[in-house]
């Protein structure tokens, strides 16, 4: 049904898929664990997913990398799921699964045939329940890690940016080391360490299931209470309370990536929690200036001057606070800071003048677009209900965040440009090749 609305056109997928509310039902178990249920009739697949409130800013700064570590460690196996047996289990029941770690929290799901609810559900709490965190695993998820690590990040080109960026924009708070973290640290951990990080964060209390697709609601809650409901509570996880001082001058760095020719400039601002309305309108923000090929600073600078082979932008949203990051690759015998002057003035226009009617309505449909087709298939809606939850502190958000962007104003945007985007408030990374090429 969605493929057949996709190809009617993109105004009848907005219209049609922007009047369907996300219908869930959300409650807690006697141990902390907080479950939400999505039910969706309109195909037989059935996903289970468990986010557990733990990402790389709850990590011991001497032992940084855990929580990735753990995304990849917890598919071990468990007391009554053999090592190696997990992802072979899924497989032969004709479902898919995976997992992936951001900063604040870590996130496993399974999609599964609709009759193999019961599965998914006992998979996860055997997860919770019972992992097997031995040397074994410890050792083979180490090199595991490692080649990732080199692959996505060591030997990419600009593969290093934002770890670069955050190091440098970062001064207290846990954002300050990247999602990989040191692979000295994680090989100086002891087995110990590991299963007392497990202990204290891969907790009910600590965590939201999530269950969408085609199923019964009775019998869920009942197989949720039967598999989750005897696990115990773990002790309460602090809060991360950290605060930073404003940026109140240019800070510079550099850094040589020996997988580079061509020399990038970043710009960075450190920017508020994701949960703010701010954060939102600095999205509207990225949106204006980068999002596609004829947003302003593509259109001039790469199409129309023909001055950048790239540049674009990211706002990093994050629970605690967050990263606004510009980016451009010169082409050409033009220099960084001639790309770097081209984004400044349409930062000052954007702090000077009201963007157009024009470009606010298309802004706005670009938005309700794009918060529709966060919502197009079950997974996304399985996600996006978890770290409505985890995140926001109300999973109705889902429904009603929209209202939020749709309420910003051309003055707003104005205004929160000339809040956070200014010279003194930012990184100048100098993102360089290295003088000596790679030796991997």
């Amino acid at each position: 049904m969605k493929k057949i609305l996709l190809a009617i056109g993109a105004f009848t997928f907005v219209c049609v898929a922007s009047a369907q509310k996300v219908v869930f039902e959300e409650f807690t178990l006697d141990n902390g664990l907080h479950v939400i249920l999505h039910q969706d009739k309109s195909a037989p697949v059935i996903i289970t997913s468990v986010m557990y409130h733990v990402g790389t800013k709850n990590e011991n700064p001497n032992r940084t990398g855990f929580a990735h570590f753990f995304e990849h460690l917890l598919f071990e196996g468990t007391k009554n799921i053999g090592r190696g047996q997990w992802m072979k289990i899924v497989s032969g029941n004709g479902g898919v699964n995976n997992a992936n770690t951001s900063v604040d929290r870590t996130y496993y799901y399974e999609v599964f045939p609709s009759n193999n609810l019961e599965l998914g559900l006992w998979m996860e709490a055997e997860r919770m329940l019972h992992p097997v965190i031995n040397q074994i695993g410890v050792d083979t998820q180490k090199e595991v890690v490692k080649e990732e690590k080199r692959l996505k990040v060591d030997n990419q080109p600009y593969g290093n940016v934002f770890k670069e960026v955050k190091s440098h924009l970062f001064f207290k708070h846990p954002y300050r080391w990247d999602i990989d973290g040191s692979m000295d640290h994680i090989d100086a951990a002891t087995l110990e360490e590991f299963q007392a990080f497990h202990k204290k964060f891969y907790v009910p209390n600590n965590a939201v299931l999530v269950v969408a697709g085609n199923f019964e609601s009775a019998q869920a809650k009942e197989w949720i209470k039967k598999y989750f409901g005897i696990i115990k509570k773990g002790e309460s996880v602090e809060n991360i309370n950290i605060t930073e001082e404003p940026i109140t001058q240019t800070l510079k760095a550099r850094f040589e990536d020996p997988n580079i020719q061509i020399p990038g400039i970043v710009a960075a601002y450190r920017t508020p929690s994701m949960k703010t309305r701010d954060a939102r309108v600095l999205e509207l923000i990225s949106t204006l200036l980068s999002e596609g090929k004829s947003s302003r600073l593509y259109k001039k600078i790469v199409d129309d001057k023909k001055m950048a082979l790239q540049v674009g932008t990211l706002s990093m949203n994050q629970e605690d606070y967050g990263a606004y990051v510009l980016f451009g690759l010169p082409l050409g015998q033009n220099t960084t800071e001639s790309i770097l002057k081209e984004m400044d003035e349409e930062i000052v226009k954007l702090q000077t003048d009201l963007i157009s009617e024009r470009d606010f309505q298309k802004l706005q449909n670009t938005i309700e677009n794009d918060f529709v087709n966060n919502n197009a298939n079950i997974e996304g809606i399985a996600e996006n209900l978890a770290s409505y939850y985890l995140l926001y502190g109300d999973v109705n958000l889902i429904n009603t965040d929209i209202e939020m962007y749709r309420s910003i104003t051309r003055e707003e945007i104005r205004s929160v440009a000339k809040k956070y985007l200014n010279p003194n408030q930012r990184l100048l990374l100098d993102y360089v090749p290295a003088k000596e090429p790679s030796q991997n």
